[in-house]
């Protein structure tokens, strides 16, 4: 039976339309521009920042709206602004920071700030860019940051999320999307699905007529929230047992077979 046609389209980015190879496919991106050419909404909810988002809006003819940092940030892609923000404070970078490292000693932490990124001179960074600085905590903790990053150089990530959620979890929100031990922390109450709901809101579209897709933890609220909602076929085990529809995987054009019987 073909599903009711939703007001709005919310999508994960990374190993949900974008593959392996980093980029979208051909087909995904005709898919996604019917969403917008047929009167719904596509909003693209991603943990990257706003400054990973250029070639995606290329790719994707800078349509629809982008929810980053796991919900901290709203980017137009059509503009590339970010347009609304809800941070975390130095105050409560400081105060986290010093929660779980009194815990676990041997985590390095950085901070996204969207339009650039710092970090403790010991951090990993995986994907090195000009815009990168290795700064001192005085200095990293300074501004107001979108999100905070714990990495944990041979921690499992889902038992790193575990760890440090029992540590700070009533202090910020916890999620990763990552296949190593890497945390992300953003501001209380803050998450893809309130950033969502929150944008829905303004706009008149209930929960019911959002269809959402998404393949790791930091897209379990989204997932919960919307009315329809997919797991990927390559998902986080955590995310195919919570969710009972089921994409064809990335690799697959999964969200654009979805959408394709659907618009």
């Amino acid at each position: 039976m073909t599903m009711p046609r939703p007001a709005l389209v919310a999508t994960d980015l990374d190993g949900t339309v974008v593959r392996a190879d980093g980029t979208i496919s051909a087909r995904t991106r005709s898919a996604l521009a019917r969403v917008e050419d047929a009167g719904s909404w596509l909003v693209l909810v991603t943990g990257r920042p706003p400054r990973w988002l250029g070639s995606i809006a290329d790719e994707t003819g800078h349509r629809g709206l982008a929810i980053c940092s796991n919900g901290a940030l709203l980017y137009d892609l059509h503009t590339e602004r970010v347009v609304e923000s809800n941070l975390l404070t130095p105050r409560q970078l400081v105060g986290l920071t010093e929660a779980l490292r009194a815990d676990l000693p041997e985590l390095v932490f950085a901070v996204e700030y969207g339009d650039w990124f710092a970090h403790e001179p010991d951090y990993p960074v995986r994907w090195p860019t000009a815009l990168d600085r290795a700064v001192e905590p005085a200095e990293l903790f300074a501004l107001p940051a979108a999100k905070l990053l714990a990495r944990h150089l041979s921690m499992d990530p889902d038992v790193l999320l575990e760890r440090t959620r029992s540590v700070a979890g009533h202090l910020a929100e916890f999620t990763h999307s990552s296949r190593d031990g890497l945390v992300e922390i953003t501001a209380p109450g803050v998450s893809k699905a309130t950033a969502l709901a929150r944008f829905c809101a303004t706009r008149g579209v209930p929960a019911a007529a959002v269809l959402a897709f998404g393949d790791m933890p930091n897209d379990l609220p989204m997932l919960a929230w919307a009315g329809q909602a997919y797991a990927m076929g390559n998902a986080h085990p955590l995310v195919r047992a919570a969710v009972s529809r089921v994409a064809p995987p990335v690799e697959e054009d999964g969200v654009a077979q979805i959408l394709e019987m659907i618009f």
